[in-house]
């Protein structure tokens, strides 16, 4: 849960890196409240209006945890702008988004290693 909270406290920063369990991490949990959200919105019969209005909220930190990561893969933001291209785009971008990190300084910002884990 840290990751989402740690996410959500660098609300519109897009510089520095992300690396991939904080995306990943991120997205689970937004994937997870908005499903939840859903359901709470059939239950209530107000359809669409709370699942509407977390996204509006998590709209930007969701793009900045995604230029974050693209940083991370030596990548600028900019390349967001491929899921506006149908099909191909998304497929491209998500692969961006999963490769691993690139395992130097880069010009945003330093490398930080995983911590290790026994």
């Amino acid at each position: 849960m840290h990751w989402y909270v740690d996410v959500l406290k660098r609300y519109a920063t897009f510089s520095g890196r992300a690396r991939r369990p904080e995306f990943w991490m991120f997205t689970l949990i937004n994937f997870v409240i908005g499903i939840l959200l859903s359901i709470i919105d059939s239950a209530l019969g107000t359809s669409p209006v709370l699942g509407l209005l977390y996204s509006l909220a998590v709209l930007l930190p969701g793009l900045a945890v995604a230029a974050r990561r693209l940083h991370d893969t030596d990548r600028s933001g900019w390349w967001l702008l491929l899921s506006l291209i149908p099909f191909v785009g998304a497929i491209v971008l998500l692969v961006f988004l999963a490769s691993d990190s690139k395992p130097h300084d880069n010009a945003y910002g330093p490398y930080v290693p995983a911590p290790a884990t026994a």
